[in-house]
C-alpha cells in the first residue's frame, strides 16, 4: 500500500493532472475545443458587463458588496473545489479506497471551522481583505506586512500549480506549444480580473461550479446506473477486482503506517482553508453577516455535495474500468495492472471513467470542466493578490492611508498586471517540475501563519502586535522549512538520498507554535502601546458581534 505521503502528492499533483490528457489515447475532440470557446465567450461578456459596473475599490475587490448569500456560496465552491479536489480525490478512491473518502473529509472540515470561527467577524470589521481584520486594533504596518508576505506566497504557490495545469490543458486541445499555451491562460487571467474586477471573477466562479457540480452528478448518475441504481453492487464489485480488496474499506497502512503524518495533513486541511487569502476574501462581497454565514452553508453544502459524488467515481472507477482494456497500458497476452499501468496514471481515473460511460462527448465537457476550473481559481487568487499588493502593501505601509481611491485603483491593476507576467513566467519555468508539493505548502502556511493571527487577533484580549507578528513569522518559516528539508523537496525536488525532516506535513509543529509564539511574545509585552491594543478588544468585541460602525474606514 502507498504511503500518506505519496497519496497526497498524487491528489496535488492532480492540480496539473491536465497534463495527463495527452496521455489518454483518445487526443483532442471537437467537443472539448466547442465547450472550451463557448466557455471563453460568456466569460467574456460577463467581463464586459462587470467592468461598466466596476468604478470604485469597493466595487473592484468586493463587487460592491452586492452578492447574496447563496451566489457567493456558488463562487466559494467554485474558487474551492480545484482540479485537485475532483481528479485528485477521485484518484486516490481509485487507488486506495476509504482512505481518499477521508481525505476529503478533511477538506470538507475545515468549512466549520471558517463559519463558527472567522465568516461573521470577518464580515463585521474588514473592508476588502482578512488583514483589515487583524490590523482593527493592532498596529498597521508590521501586521499587514505579515498578512502580505504570508498571502502572497500562498497565491504564489498556488498560481504555479494552476499555470501548469491550464497550459498542459491548452496544449491538448488546441496542439500548440506549452509556452503559448501558458501566455493564452495568464492573459485571459489578466482580462478577467483587470476589467471585471470582484464581479466578473465571482460570476465565473459561480459559472465553473454550476458545471463541475452538473458534470460531477451526470458522471455519477451514469455510474450508478450501469449498477441498476445499487451502491451496494458498485461496492461489492470494487471490492472483488482491485488488488487491496482486503483494505479497501478501511483505513489502510496509509494512515496506521505514519500516525503522526496523518495528523499533521489533517491539522493543515482543517485549519487552511479558514487562512487562504483568496477565500477569505469572499465574505466582503455580500452585504452583511448574515448574508455571510448563509455563504458558507451553501458553501459547505455544495462541496460536501461534491466530495460524495467524488466518492461514487472513484468507486465506480474501479468497478468499471477494468472492463475496459482499451484505458490500460496491457501486455503482450492482454493483461494489466489496474493501478500501475492506467493511461495517464491514477489521477486521470475520472477522466477514463467518463469515456467508458458518456464517451467522447462526456470527456470533451469534462475537459472543458477542468480548464474552467483553473481559471475560476487563477482569477480568485489574482484578485486577492492584487488586494495585498495595492491594499495592505501600497494603501496602507507606503501611503500610511492617504492614498486616494485611484490611486489605489491605478495600483491594483498595475499589479494584476505583474501577478499575470510573474505567473507567465513561473509556469514556464516549472513546465517539468513536479509541483505536487505546492498546494500542500500553501495549506500549511495558511493554516501556520494566517489562521493563529486571524484568530487570536479578534478572540484574546491579550493579543498585541508584538505576539501576532513574531507567531505569524515563525509558523510561516517553520512551515517553509519543513516542507523544504522533508523527501517531498528534500530528496523528490534536490535529489538528496535522504530527507532531514521524517515526514512531510508540517501542521503538527507549525501550527501549535505559531499559537504558542503568539501567546508568550504577547503576555512578555507591557509597553504602551500593547496595553491599547488590549483596552482596545471591548471595541472589537461589539463591532465584530454587531456590526456597528462597519460603513466607516478601518479602526484602531
Amino acid at each position: 500500500m502507498r504511503t500518506i505521503s505519496k497519496l497526497m502528492s498524487s491528489a496535488l499533483l492532480a492540480v496539473a493532472a491536465p497534463a495527463a490528457f495527452a496521455e489518454t489515447g483518445h487526443g483532442a475532440n471537437t467537443e472539448a475545443i466547442i465547450m472550451f470557446l463557448l466557455f471563453i465567450a460568456g466569460t467574456m461578456g460577463i467581463t464586459w458587463w462587470a467592468a461598466r459596473r466596476t468604478q470604485t475599490t469597493s466595487d473592484f475587490y468586493t463587487a460592491g458588496g452586492g452578492i447574496t448569500g447563496f451566489q457567493n456560496g456558488l463562487a466559494i465552491a467554485g474558487d474551492y473545489i480545484s482540479a485537485a479536489s475532483f481528479l485528485g480525490i477521485a484518484g486516490m478512491v481509485y487507488v486506495s479506497g476509504y482512505y481518499g473518502v477521508i481525505y476529503a473529509i478533511g477538506f470538507l472540515f475545515g468549512w466549520p471551522v471558517v463559519m463558527f470561527l472567522v465568516a461573521e467577524r470577518l464580515r463585521n470589521l474588514g473592508r476588502y481583505n482578512f488583514a483589515d481584520v487583524t490590523a482593527f486594533r493592532l498596529e498597521q504596518t508590521p501586521v499587514r506586512i505579515l498578512a502580505a508576505s504570508a498571502s502572497l506566497l500562498i497565491i504564489a504557490l498556488y498560481l504555479i500549480a494552476q499555470m501548469v495545469g491550464a497550459g498542459k490543458l491548452i496544449v491538448l486541445l488546441f496542439g500548440i506549444e506549452y509556452k503559448f499555451a501558458v501566455v493564452i491562460i495568464g492573459a485571459l487571467m489578466m482580462v478577467y480580473v483587470f476589467f471585471g474586477g470582484m464581479t466578473a471573477t465571482t460570476w465565473v466562479q459561480i459559472i465553473k461550479a454550476v458545471l463541475m457540480l452538473s458534470g460531477g452528478t451526470l458522471l455519477s448518475v451514469l455510474v450508478l446506473y450501469a449498477f441498476n441504481f445499487s451502491p451496494d453492487a458498485m461496492l461489492a464489485e470494487a471490492v472483488t477486482v482491485h488488488p487491496y480488496e482486503a483494505e479497501l474499506m478501511s483505513p489502510g497502512e496509509a494512515v496506521t503506517s505514519n500516525p503522526l503524518n496523518a495528523l499533521s495533513l489533517g491539522l493543515a486541511l482543517a485549519f487552511g482553508t479558514a487562512g487562504l487569502p483568496h477565500i477569505l476574501m469572499r465574505f466582503f462581497t455580500v452585504s452583511s453577516a448574515q448574508e455571510a454565514r448563509k455563504s458558507v452553508i451553501w458553501a459547505s453544502s455544495f462541496i460536501g455535495y461534491f466530495y460524495i459524488l467524488t466518492f461514487i467515481i472513484g468507486f465506480g472507477a474501479i468497478a468499471l474500468l477494468v472492463r475496459n482494456p482499451e484505458f490500460f497500458h496491457t501486455g503482450p497476452d492482454g493483461s494489466f495492472n489496474m493501478l500501475s499501468d492506467l493511461i495517464g496514471g491514477t489521477n486521470m481515473a475520472a477522466v477514463h471513467l467518463s469515456n467508458a460511460v458518456g464517451g467522447s462527448l462526456l470527456l470533451g465537457f469534462l475537459a472543458a470542466v477542468t480548464f474552467a476550473t483553473i481559471v475560476a481559481v487563477v482569477a480568485g487568487l489574482a484578485l486577492a493578490g492584487a488586494a495585498s499588493i495595492s491594499h495592505d502593501l501600497y494603501a496602507n505601509v507606503i501611503a500610511r492611508g492617504r492614498s486616494t481611491e485611484k490611486q489605489e485603483m491605478r495600483i491594483s491593476k498595475i499589479s494584476i498586471l505583474v501577478l499575470g507576467v510573474l505567473s507567465i513566467l513561473l509556469g514556464i519555468i516549472f513546465e517539468d517540475q513536479n509541483v505536487a508539493f505546492m498546494v500542500g505548502l500553501a495549506f500549511a502556511i495558511a493554516a501556520s501563519a494566517n489562521f493563529p493571527v486571524l484568530v487570536l487577533s479578534i478572540s484574546w484580549r491579550g493579543c498585541t502586535t508584538r505576539g501576532a507578528v513574531m507567531g505569524g513569522f515563525i509558523g510561516l518559516v517553520v512551515a517553509t522549512l519543513w516542507v523544504v528539508l522533508s523527501k517531498t523537496v528534500w530528496v523528490d525536488v534536490f535529489g538528496n538520498a535522504e530527507p532531514i525532516i521524517p515526514f512531510p506535513n508540517p501542521g503538527i509543529v507549525s501550527i501549535p507554535l505559531a499559537f504558542i509564539a503568539i501567546w508568550f511574545f504577547s503576555i512578555t509585552d507591557r509597553t504602551a502601546r500593547a496595553e491599547r491594543e488590549r483596552a482596545a478588544f471591548e471595541a472589537l468585541t461589539v463591532r465584530s458581534q454587531t456590526g456597528i460602525g462597519r460603513s466607516g474606514a478601518v479602526a484602531h
